[in-house]
């Protein structure tokens, strides 16, 4: 009985897999064993990033505002429960965009507030 040929699939798999993990060092971009944990890996490091992302901006805008708000002799926490006893409902990204973009608008709502 003759060989019968196999694989299309499980070539088209190996292929998607190696152009996943093309530009990995060493084996990781080569072998398809290894190639496999490493793509599943930096699926869970790009995961876990994209949670990241959101605690790093947060702190970005804290920041920000805080220092922007030192100027002012105020603290952060002092001018956010001021914000919200003001009943002034501006996020904290779009007050950070405010100390960055337009200072004089962000110093009006610091004075109001104080």
């Amino acid at each position: 009985m003759a060989h019968i040929k196999r694989g299309t699939v499980s070539r088209r798999k190996h292929n998607k897999l190696l152009g996943l993990t093309k530009g990995y060092r060493g084996t990781k971009s080569k072998l398809v064993k290894v190639a496999k944990e490493a793509a599943l890996h930096a699926g869970q490091y790009a995961y876990n990033g994209r949670k990241q992302k959101k605690q790093d901006f947060r702190r970005l805008w804290i920041t920000r505002i805080g220092e922007a708000v030192k100027k002012e002799n105020l603290s952060y926490s002092v001018f956010i429960d001021k914000l919200h006893k003001a009943n002034i409902e501006l996020d904290r990204k779009i007050l950070s965009n405010l100390v960055v973009e337009d200072p004089k608008t962000f110093k009006f709502i610091v004075d109001k507030v104080k």
